[in-house]
């Protein structure tokens, strides 16, 4: 008689781990594609999210690439030291600092995101794109259940 193969497990603790290794696998081709930039993580962050939004102020940028205030202060102060961003006065409010790319961070993030997508895709190719669609759907409701959770246990 054949032994039986067991049921894949689905239990929460499995979810978290398989969802953690899968993370880390990824995230070894993301920060060797960051390195070969010569940036730090959270400079590429904080660059990315100036290519794809635009000007920000710095206390905005922070919350949208997940650095604390302290972090994203001195990713940027980086950044400004290496000439990829600038600091200027905000139009409305001289108190609000914006940040924004130079003609050189703009050529060095557009050409490093390029070549960072190209790296997460080749780093997802072991889903075709129906499977991609449905791992991203599935994510977000996993995610946005969890963080429904958090706040209702508080």
């Amino acid at each position: 008689m054949k032994p039986k193969t067991p049921a894949p497990n689905s239990s929460g603790v499995h979810v978290w781990l398989v969802l953690m290794k899968a993370h880390a696998a990824l995230a070894k081709h993301a920060q060797r594609n960051i390195d070969s930039l010569d940036l730090g993580e959270s400079e590429f962050r904080a660059l990315e999210v100036l290519l794809h939004k635009g000007p920000l102020p710095v206390n905005t940028i922070g919350p949208k690439v997940g650095l604390t205030t302290g972090a994203i202060s001195v990713a940027v102060d980086r950044l400004v030291n290496k000439g990829l961003v600038r600091r200027k006065e905000g139009l409305d409010d001289r108190r609000v600092r914006v940040v924004e790319l130079t003609a050189k961070g703009h050529k060095i993030i557009a050409r490093g995101f390029d070549q960072h997508a190209e790296a997460m895709e080749s780093a997802c190719c072991g889903l075709n794109k129906t499977e991609r669609k449905s791992l991203v759907h599935l994510l977000k409701k996993l995610g946005k259940a969890a963080e429904e959770r958090v706040h209702s246990e508080r």
